[in-house]
């Protein structure tokens, strides 16, 4: 009974039988001729305004790039602008400064490290020149 009070709100996809039985199904015989004109008619007016909604919209990007050219703003501006933003977003996530915090200790520990094996090779040389 549930399924059928969702009628035409179904949002689960057509299963095998019910795809062939909407292919063989005769939808203009099913219409009658009143049913048939309004569906034409509201087929006209959708078409219509999607034509209109299109015009509306290329407008618009036209308006869009002559308001970005007399501001100066080009695509590599943009570019610059969306990359510094992007960049400042992933410096302040707690993963980038977790890892920042990381690394930084791993290279102090690395820097110590070498510097220790750097001293050690010095003494070993300076041990062998006194021999």
């Amino acid at each position: 009974m549930e399924a059928q009070a969702r009628g035409l709100l179904e949002t689960e996809p057509l299963q095998g039988r019910d795809e062939d039985t909407v292919a063989s199904a005769d939808f203009p015989s099913m219409l009658s001729e009143e049913e048939k004109e309004e569906l034409k008619a509201e087929l006209v007016q959708l078409e219509d305004e999607i034509t209109t909604l299109r015009q509306v919209l290329s407008a618009k990007e036209r308006r869009l790039v002559e308001i970005k050219q007399k501001l100066g703003m080009n695509l590599m501006n943009e570019l610059k602008q969306n990359f510094s933003r992007s960049w400042h977003d992933v410096q302040t996530t707690t993963a980038y400064k977790k890892t920042h915090e990381t690394l930084s200790h791993a290279g102090q520990k690395a820097t110590a490290a070498f510097s220790n094996v750097g001293t050690a090779i010095s003494k070993k040389f300076g041990d062998m020149r006194r021999k």
